[in-house]
This record gives C-alpha cells, structure tokens and sequence, in this order.
C-alpha cells in the first residue's frame, strides 16, 4: 500500500517519468506508473488543468494504483514539462485547444492499444473540458469518463462581455503576451491558494514542487489561448453533447472561484449516461486536493461509479 501523504512529494520508485512524441515531433512529459497486481484492475488515464503538472495528484493516483490500476498522465503541450509556445517568460500558450484535442487524441491511441481494459479517462478542470471534447468528437473512446470541475465556462466579473474584451485587449499588442500577472485569475480579492483548496497542506505541496522544479512552473495564460478557452467552451456547450454515449461521472464545486459551476449544470443533463455529485461552499477548486471530508467523498464517488460502469474484466 502506497504512502499516500508521503507520496504528495515524491514520485513513486516505480513509475516512470519520460517523453511521448506527438506526430509533429512535440515532445510531451509523461508519466506511468503500472499496476503491481495481475490482472490490473483496468488502466486509467488522467489529464490535468491548465498550469498544471501531473505531480499534483500523485496523492490521488496512489489511491488507484492500490486498487489495481495502471496510471498514466502527461503534460499538455505549452505547459508543465511538456515545453513552451511562446517566448513570453513562463506563459501558458496555445493556438486553438484542437491541438490539445490531437494530442489526447493520438496518444489515447497509443495508451488504450498497449493496455488492459477496462481504459478510463479522468479531467480536472482545463482536462475535464478536453476529455469532454474529445468525447464528443468521438476523438477518444474510453469505457468511462470523470470530470473533475471540469472547465466548461469560467467566471469572470465581466459576465457575457469577458470574451468580446478579451478580443479586444489581445488586438492591442502581442497575443503571446501574458493576459494577467500572478494569480488565478485578474480582479480578485481572494488569494491563488483559497481559489484551490481549503487544505493549506496540499497547497504547499505544489509550492513545493515549484520550488523543486522551477521548470515546471506555468504561469499566466496568454492572451491567445484565453481566446482559444472561449472558442472551445462556446463550441463545446452549443455542439451535440446529446451524443456522447460514454457513461459520464461529473464531480461540481459548485462554489468554484475558477471555473462557472453554472455551465457544467447545464451540461450534466444534456448526457444520456451522465452523473452528477455536487459540493457546496466546503470544496474549491481542487476537489482531489481539497480537506479530507471533501477529498474522501469525491473518491468514493469516483471509485463507486467506476465499480459500476467499468467493471473489472
């Protein structure tokens, strides 16, 4: 059994930390750590949010891999260890989140071809929006899919018009420039750690390994990929999620600071084998590396959903 809170800062000796090369030559920062029982209890692939690294949820994949799963993640492009798209210090970049879409595409592929099933894919946040994406463009075909506050729209005190201005302020100058400095998000009045998670151990554990790892800290978005986010969450909401037939588990804050609970409420019951679990004001952003009460639920849920809809083979 894995040390789960030791575990927070340090990679398992078993896992492997490597590169995968996309069909462009773009190498991207992977990570797989195989079940030590056989049969595996099936293969889970597990993507994060913008900004983010896999080492946040090593505490998370501890607790599958002592059920049975084989575990694998990777950086997106442009963040993390998975290198960067613009110049711009160390700006979150992108040119249009169908390049995220090829990536998980080409190496679900790959992962769901050299695994055993069953093959599930989880999404926190800016994940949670591409898993559902590539759901629904049928670019992926896992037996189950979670999404973990998944980004489906994002709040903004500008409403409706936060696209149309952010149109406008990356025409002024380079739309590689960073949109914002420091924090989550511009215009607020709560600090990065209380828009993550009420547990103030878990957030030093990403403080941590960005002391640890300086390259791969990510910061602010870029101008061109805000641009890009309100393209794809516009396109993915007013698209036919109707068809997506993947059993769904959708785990909501529904007081997020970061993304808008509002949409992914709205979605959940468009799916035909969709789940909903919601968490009131005692979960933030990171619901997996929220307070135990909160953090114990969500896993339970998830494990729950997975006994059903992906069952062991």
């Amino acid at each position: 059994m894995a040390d789960l809170p030791k575990l927070r800062r340090a990679i398992p000796p078993q896992a492997l930390v490597d590169s995968w090369i996309a069909r462009d030559g773009w190498a991207l920062r992977r990570f797989r750590w195989p079940a030590e029982s056989a049969p595996a209890r099936g293969s889970m692939l597990f993507q994060t949010g913008r900004g983010d690294v896999f080492e946040k949820y090593l505490e998370s994949f501890g607790h599958w891999h002592d059920e049975g799963w084989n575990i694998a993640a990777f950086d997106w492009r442009g963040q993390g260890g998975s290198g960067r798209l613009t110049t711009k210090a160390n700006c979150g970049d992108i040119d249009d989140f169908a390049t995220y879409i090829a990536d998980l595409a080409a190496f679900y592929r790959e992962w769901a071809a050299s695994t055993p099933g069953p093959h599930v894919v989880m999404g926190h946040s800016m994940g949670g929006h591409l898993v559902l994406r590539a759901l629904a463009e049928h670019a992926i075909a896992p037996d189950a899919a979670v999404l973990i506050a998944p980004m489906l729209g994002v709040r903004s005190p500008l409403g409706r018009l936060a696209a149309p201005a952010a149109r406008l302020l990356a025409r002024l100058g380079d739309a590689g420039r960073p949109a914002w400095k420091g924090n989550e998000k511009p215009y607020t009045t709560e600090t990065r750690s209380r828009l993550l998670t009420h547990d103030p151990d878990r957030y030093a554990d990403e403080i941590w390994w960005q002391t640890e790892a300086p390259a791969l800290l990510t910061g602010p978005p870029s101008w061109r990929w805000l641009l890009a986010a309100f393209d794809s969450m516009a396109a993915l909401e007013a698209g036919p999620i109707e068809h997506v037939a993947v059993p769904l588990l959708l785990l909501v804050a529904e007081a997020d600071g970061l993304v808008d609970a509002r949409a992914a409420l709205r979605i959940a019951p468009r799916l035909p084998d969709g789940q909903l679990v919601r968490f009131g004001p005692e979960s933030a952003h990171e619901i997996l590396r929220e307070a135990d009460p909160v953090r114990e639920r969500a896993l339970a849920a998830i494990d729950a959903f997975l006994a059903a809809r992906a069952a062991r083979r």
